[in-house]
């Protein structure tokens, strides 16, 4: 799945295009709207961004979680060495502190997350601020380039900003519209023109 993001200027261009994705397949789960007017997003019946996309939970709790597990590990080594309760301990109170260290870890990582905003929409923070409604838009595979294309066609004032393999993925990279970007779009051409 590909994850396109369109800046567009208005309220008014972001529900037409919002019409027109829903026309071409496009369900509500599949396209977000990041912007400052979250209340004129609800009185258009846009669908918003939600907190899991607009913050960092996701990818700081997993990075607590491997944290948690690497101390948990830790712990548990020194706890096996050191044996401060007597040899013989179960195997399952290793497991136990592995367990709890990687569940604290990915609990304090989430906590962090809701603090920081998602570093894949920071990029167009300062779009966001200035007006512009962000769009993202999830593609599956073979959609994307007909998604394009009908942007392309209907909605000139959004500009493609950029394209990402995977939104879910946290550690993903965010790819600023570039030469991959147009190697896509000549694709997008060329299947066009043979249809």
């Amino acid at each position: 799945m590909n994850c396109l993001y369109y800046l567009a200027p208005t309220l008014d261009s972001t529900h037409r295009i919002s019409d027109d994705l829903h026309a071409a397949g496009i369900e509500d789960f599949y396209l977000h709207v990041v912007s400052k007017d979250e209340s004129g997003l609800k009185n258009e019946h846009i669908h918003s961004s939600n907190y899991l996309e607009t913050h960092d939970i996701v990818r700081d709790g997993l990075i607590g979680a491997a944290l948690g597990f690497l101390a948990g590990l830790a712990g548990a080594a020194l706890l096996m060495y050191f044996e401060p309760m007597g040899p013989g301990i179960p195997n399952v109170v290793y497991l136990f502190v592995v367990f709890v260290a990687t569940m604290f870890g990915a609990w304090e990582g989430g906590l962090a997350g809701i603090g920081s905003k998602n570093k894949k929409l920071a990029k167009f923070q300062h779009d966001i601020d200035a007006g512009r409604y962000l769009i993202l838009i999830y593609a599956r595979r073979g959609k994307g380039a007909a998604v394009r294309a009908m942007m392309r066609a209907k909605h000139p004032e959004a500009d493609l900003v950029a394209m990402d393999r995977n939104y879910f993925n946290p550690f993903s990279a965010v790819r600023k519209r570039a030469r991959v970007a147009r190697r896509q779009e000549a694709r997008a051409q060329q299947l066009l023109q043979k249809n």
